[in-house]
């Protein structure tokens, strides 16, 4: 039998006056960030400071312009309801070709997407166009490929920064910026409280990595199967981090029986979310001295 982890690990032993929000990497299950984020708007709560790792980082942006998580659930349960639609953006976005699956340096991919035009196409409006335009401090955290290193970005293009956070192997174009090609910051830092630490706030660290769960012996399919070895991997290495220094407020939504690409399925992801709301809400009134 799984066990399975608290949706909310308590370990502060401080007063403080702010808090700062690192939300990890994790495919869709990352949609459960939203439930997250409306915890601190029903508290009257503002991050002083955002951290985001792929999945993490697209809504962590979108949270940082200032739009409610609420309007940002509304968003997002808007834009994946119509399939469709949906499959026709991400034809747009395609850079891949039915011809490159045998080209000259081997085989290619044909169902590669680039990762800064699926932001144009998905992101709400509000989103600016640069760091510098966002109400909150925020960080998306991305790797080096070349160098198997940990990049963060804070200021300058919000598009390309986001874009290379999210660049997961095998399904999302690199993103080359300056000498640097980027890809998946849950590579390296699938959870990025560690900068958020020593601030002084409550560090809130949201991992949707997905705990280990029971089901049927089903043999996954092939991309299903690539993108949940990342995910073993990434949980591997938020242990680590854990052990090494927990965050003050460790938050883990009941998600792990979903795919890494069930953005299909946003509203069963949000409701089984739900639960860290009010758990979230009693640690921080207890930590802020409400």
């Amino acid at each position: 039998m799984t066990t399975t982890p608290a949706p909310v690990a308590s370990v502060v032993r401080r007063q403080a006056t702010g808090v700062a929000v690192a939300l990890g990497a994790g495919g869709a299950r990352g949609l459960a960030h939203l439930v997250a984020l409306e915890a601190l708007d029903e508290l009257g709560v503002r991050p002083v400071a955002i951290a985001g790792s792929s999945i993490g980082a697209i809504i962590g942006a979108a949270y940082a312009a200032g739009m409610p998580a609420r309007v940002l659930r509304s968003f997002v349960l808007a834009s994946f309801r119509l399939r469709p639609r949906v499959v026709a953006k991400l034809l747009e976005a395609r850079v891949g070709k039915i011809s490159e699956l045998i080209s000259r340096s081997g085989i290619g991919n044909p169902v590669l997407v680039d990762g800064e035009r699926i932001l144009d196409l998905f992101w709400p409006e509000a989103v600016p166009d640069r760091f510098e335009g966002l109400k909150i401090p925020f960080t998306a955290i991305a790797t080096d490929y070349h160098l198997r290193s940990e990049v963060a970005f804070r200021s300058g293009p919000l598009t390309p920064a986001v874009g290379a956070s999210m660049a997961i192997p095998g399904l999302v174009r690199p993103v080359v910026i300056g000498d640097q090609v980027l890809i998946d910051g849950g590579a390296v830092n699938p959870l990025p409280y560690g900068d958020l630490m020593g601030s002084g706030a409550v560090v809130i660290a949201v991992d949707v990595c997905g705990a280990a769960f029971v089901s049927e012996a089903r043999v996954p399919e092939p991309v299903e199967a690539m993108f949940g070895a990342s995910q073993i991997l990434m949980s591997a290495l938020v242990q680590r981090m854990l052990e090494r220094q927990p965050p003050d407020l460790m938050v883990r939504p009941h998600v792990g029986s979903f795919a890494g690409l069930d953005f299909f399925r946003a509203q069963d992801i949000l409701a089984a979310a739900e639960p860290i709301k009010e758990q979230i809400k009693r640690s921080l009134e207890s930590a802020l001295g409400r």
